[in-house]
């Protein structure tokens, strides 16, 4: 899990204002980007900005384009706000596979055909992605000229992680395929998907196998709603490696990050995995753990969250996680992680100011 995002991930984003003629000087400076990352120049240009500056700018940036789509199709949608019913239209389905589906129909109704989400179910793998246009050896050949950018890389990994956040639990790949060349830093890809990875295709795709499809939907619309909030947040920080799969990282997804109006309790959340009670604690404790100790690390995520908010006082951020006496808040954070609040905040700006003189010494790239 990481809380940096390359900042080519960013120009990607701005890319879409600027040819519409928009000024992004002010979503820069709401983000807290003290640099254009369309300068790459700039002596202030950094590799790298933290995942919730990445996700601020994502926000403006798809709520000036009224495009609500991870930023990672090729047109806009119909209506503003379709991602979003979308989202809302598959988080009560009860399995991946059904919502997969759904989503796909979604797509079909609301994108034109470049857009559209592709799917195809076997017994061994479940294929998802995009359909290359014009399938016909002159364009195949133009498309494969080229190598593969970070949108296109970019836009599977984010559906991956999303698929992923739908059950709580990562999702391992067995392939990915992709309809470009091999890309210079082959590495960072092989890193972004761990797994092998197929270059001129005639599609671009995920494989996984089939038997994650049976895989309960574990969010509800409490989730669902801080998920959209903060969208790609969770995506950009979740932990991608299967290894970590257990139901733990379930009941922590299902708990999520938004605590101004509550959060979910231990029986409703036995109700979504389908069984009782006393299995879940059971479980919980096989695994070295308690549901009050998830939602207690739940609980410090979202603070830390909040205190990269630099725009947020230490109060609002105690209101925020539901804490009505700040004191309170004080001392379970500090119990949480060993220091004060304000500590935490000021250990996080000081490691800001480390990156930047890291940026600026020499670095040999060989990836």
């Amino acid at each position: 899990m990481s809380d940096r995002v390359p900042t080519r991930f960013v120009t990607t984003l701005l890319k879409m204002v600027d040819t519409r003629g928009y000024d992004f000087s002010h979503i820069l400076s709401d983000a807290g980007l003290e640099f254009d990352p369309m300068q790459p120049d700039d002596p202030a240009y950094k590799a790298e900005i933290s995942a919730m500056q990445y996700s601020r700018v994502y926000q403006h940036v798809l709520h000036l384009l009224q495009d609500e789509t991870f930023g990672v199709t090729g047109s806009e949608l119909v209506a503003p706000g379709a991602f979003r019913m979308m989202c809302y239209c598959i988080v009560s389905c009860d399995n991946l596979g059904q919502a997969i589906r759904r989503a796909s129909e979604f797509y079909r109704t609301f994108f034109d055909e470049r857009s559209q989400l592709y799917t195809n179910f076997s017994e061994q793998y479940a294929r998802v992605g995009y359909r290359t246009l014009a399938p016909g050896a002159e364009g195949q050949a133009a498309n494969q000229s080229q190598q593969v950018g970070v949108a296109e890389a970019y836009g599977l990994s984010m559906w991956h992680r999303f698929f992923g956040w739908l059950c709580g639990r990562p999702i391992e790949l067995k392939r990915v395929d992709f309809t470009g060349s091999a890309p210079e830093r082959l590495s960072r890809y092989e890193e972004l998907f761990r797994c092998p990875l197929n270059f001129n295709q005639s599609n671009d795709l995920l494989y996984f196998d089939s038997a994650c499809l049976s895989w309960p939907v574990v969010h509800t619309e409490h989730s669902l709603r801080e998920f959209l909030r903060t969208a790609p947040y969770q995506l950009l920080i979740m932990d991608a490696d299967p290894d970590s799969n257990n139901l733990s990282a379930q009941v922590k997804a299902m708990i999520g990050h938004d605590f101004s109006d509550g959060s979910p309790g231990f029986e409703t959340i036995a109700q979504a995995l389908n069984m009782s009670a006393p299995t879940l604690r059971r479980r919980l404790k096989r695994e070295g753990t308690t549901f009050q100790q998830i939602k207690d690390d739940a609980r410090c995520d979202a603070a830390r969250l909040c205190l990269d908010r630099h725009e947020l006082s230490i109060n609002e951020v105690a209101l925020q996680l539901g804490f009505t006496d700040p004191s309170a808040f004080h001392r379970s954070f500090k119990k949480w992680t060993g220091m004060t609040p304000g500590q935490f905040r000021l250990q996080r700006q000081r490691g800001e100011s480390l990156a930047e003189l890291a940026d600026l010494a020499p670095v040999s790239d060989a990836g």
